[in-house]
C-alpha cells in the first residue's frame, strides 16, 4: 500500500490546482464579462476584432496551461481522496459529482479546442483579408459570433463544473 503524502504536498497540489482554475476560469470570465461588451461599445467591428484576437492570443497559452496543470493535480487528488473507489464510479454523491465534473471538462475541452484551433484561426484570416479588401465583414462577424457562442458556453460549463466541485466538497 502506498503511504499517504505529507500534508504541505497535499495543500500545495490543492492550492496548485485552484489557483490554475482562478486563472483559467478568470480569464474567460473577464472576457466575456468585461472585455467583450466594452470592446463592443466603443471600438468599430475591425478593431474589436483585433483587440479580442490579441487577448486570445495570449490566453489562450495560459488556459491550455493552466488545463494541464488541473490534469496533473486533479490525479493527484484524486489518488489521495479516500472517497475515490475508481475510475467511472458512481457509488457515492462525492463520485457521482466528481464524475460529472470531469465529464463536463471534457465537454469544455473540445468546446475550447474548436475555439483555439478552427474559430479563432479563422478569424484572424478574416481580419488580415478585410486590410487587404479581400472579404466582407460580415464573415468575420459571423465568426465572432460564434466565438462568443462559445466563450459563454465555456462560462456556463465551468459554473457547473464549478457546482459539482462543491456537491464533492460537501460530501
Amino acid at each position: 500500500m502506498l503511504e499517504t503524502p505529507p500534508t504541505w504536498a497535499v495543500a500545495f497540489v490543492f492550492w496548485l490546482h485552484m489557483l490554475a482554475t482562478v486563472a483559467w476560469l478568470g480569464g474567460l470570465a473577464a472576457i466575456a464579462i468585461l472585455v467583450l461588451p466594452a470592446a463592443r461599445r466603443v471600438l468599430k467591428p475591425a478593431d474589436q476584432l483585433a483587440v479580442i484576437s490579441g487577448i486570445q492570443k495570449r490566453l489562450e497559452p495560459l488556459a491550455w496551461f493552466c488545463l494541464a496543470i488541473l490534469i496533473v493535480t486533479g490525479l493527484f487528488q484524486l489518488s489521495v481522496n479516500p472517497h475515490y473507489d475508481g475510475f467511472l464510479s458512481t457509488t457515492g454523491q462525492w463520485s457521482l459529482a466528481i464524475l460529472t465534473k470531469h465529464s463536463l471538462v471534457v465537454i469544455m475541452i473540445v468546446v475550447s479546442a474548436i475555439q483555439t484551433w478552427e474559430v479563432l484561426p479563422a478569424i484572424r484570416r478574416g481580419l488580415v483579408r478585410i486590410e487587404k479588401g479581400q472579404v466582407d465583414e460580415a464573415e468575420v462577424k459571423r465568426l465572432q459570433k460564434q466565438e462568443t457562442l462559445l466563450l459563454r458556453l465555456n462560462i456556463g460549463l465551468s459554473i457547473l463544473i464549478l457546482a459539482a466541485t462543491a456537491f464533492a466538497r460537501a460530501s
